[in-house]
């Protein structure tokens, strides 16, 4: 039998603690390689079920159509016939409120509005509760008209005495959604 030094059973067993080391390494390695494929699997199965859950309610809930409706559009072949139903609806929404159009025009679409855009510029004469019930119809009716820009003046020159539901200058600028209408 031979014989082994102090020096070289220290290196042996130095050698067999670095072995048992490694091989912790790798098993602790491999534990937590196996732990998380395990929750992988778990989340991808939690996953499939919410999907599947959330396409079962999207083809149980009935399809509403995300574009407007169709009144909604002032349907016109042009755009000048387009500004002229937008004038017209706009004297048929101001005589409902028995306010007075002194004028009207279309007004050029702005570079940001797109090609679908009719703008009209229009002043009128009427009190403020007319105002106010007009512009509600404007704005929640159809089509859909959009206020951007109201203007108020109080008509006249001087002191004026306190009138409860005075004449009132309106200029409104407005815009409204063509959509081309291929009859």
């Amino acid at each position: 039998m031979i014989k082994l030094g102090r020096e070289a059973l220290i290196s042996i067993g130095a050698l067999g603690a670095l072995l048992v080391v490694c091989a912790s390494v790798i098993g602790f390695s491999l534990q937590a390689r196996l732990d998380t494929g395990r929750e992988l699997d778990a989340q991808s199965r939690t996953l499939s079920q919410l999907e599947a859950r959330v396409k079962a309610r999207n083809e149980a809930r009935p399809r509403s159509g995300s574009v407007a409706p169709a009144a909604a559009f002032i349907s016109a072949s042009t755009q000048g016939l387009a500004g002229a139903q937008l004038q017209a609806y706009l004297q048929q929404t101001a005589d409902a409120q028995h306010a007075t159009v002194v004028s009207s025009g279309v007004e050029p679409a702005k570079h940001e509005d797109g090609r679908g855009s009719i703008r009209l510029q229009a002043t009128l004469v009427m009190s403020l509760a007319a105002l106010q019930a007009m512009l509600y119809q404007l704005e929640s009716g159809t089509p859909y008209v959009f206020i951007d820009s109201l203007s108020i003046r109080v008509p006249g020159n001087g002191p004026q005495r306190a009138v409860e539901d005075p004449m009132l200058r309106v200029i409104l600028e407005l815009r409204a959604v063509w959509r081309r209408d291929n009859a």
